[in-house]
């Protein structure tokens, strides 16, 4: 079995731990993987980054005790649109195998937050909560899922809401995603904002490629919506 594609640019310390583990199950031996592994030297590889999001993808459709159509085929597109055809057709392969097996969701995400830097954590977050909305239904065990997730990575409760609040529409949610009262002076609500769009920016992750960067530009473009309905609503510039 190959993984080249979906793997790309070597494992490093998703290799080893629980996530290493996960995946010699799901393709019966690491070692017949036909990828690259790499010595770790404190930045995350993009192969680390497929390898984490794969086993976390998984994690969250098991939450609820059943596997939607709608969630895989929101996996799927997802994949193609950001990683190419080839690449998600690897990735479903190992997805498969991953889902037939119980996964120690705090001991992956705490191997991800010691290895992991906290803006990528942050885009893990995201898409984590993209897939559970996938049926425009985010299941209370889904949330209960990714909330342990979240803070077994070391997310910040602040960011937590703020990620939730791009998909959960509630009362203030703007403020919600930039993290403030909604009675924060106009001064505040800049300060957030710029805060906020450098926290987020699709830079922080580039060291990941051009296609998780890219990916990183849906959340990017969520904070900028919550800073314009802000400012339609209060009517500053």
């Amino acid at each position: 079995m190959k993984l080249g594609k979906w793997i790309g640019g070597g494992l490093g310390w998703a290799f080893l731990g629980p996530i290493g583990a996960i995946l010699g199950f799901a393709v019966g031996s690491i070692f017949d993987m036909d990828i690259q592994v790499k010595k770790y030297h404190g930045v995350t590889q993009r192969g680390d980054f497929m390898a984490s999001l794969i086993v976390l993808i998984a994690a969250v459709m098991k939450a609820d005790g059943k596997i939607l159509r709608s969630e895989l085929d929101y996996v799927r597109v997802f994949m193609i649109k950001n990683f190419g055809e080839e690449a998600t057709s690897e990735a479903l392969i190992l997805l498969r195998d991953i889902l037939k097996k119980d996964i120690p969701v705090r001991e992956v995400s705490e191997q991800i937050a010691a290895n992991m830097n906290y803006e990528i954590r942050l885009q893990l977050l995201h898409f984590l909560y993209g897939l559970a909305d996938a049926d425009k239904h985010i299941a209370q065990s889904e949330i209960d899922t990714i909330n342990i997730i979240a803070a077994s990575m070391r997310i910040s409760p602040e960011d937590i809401k703020s990620v939730r609040a791009m998909f959960i529409k509630e009362t203030h949610s703007a403020y919600k995603i930039l993290e403030i009262p909604p009675d924060a002076t106009n001064e505040e609500v800049k300060k957030a904002y710029r805060q906020m769009a450098k926290k987020h920016h699709p830079d922080m992750v580039s060291n990941l490629g051009e296609e998780i960067q890219k990916a990183a530009q849906e959340k990017f473009r969520k904070i900028n919506e919550a800073y314009e309905t802000i400012k339609k609503e209060r009517g500053f510039v």
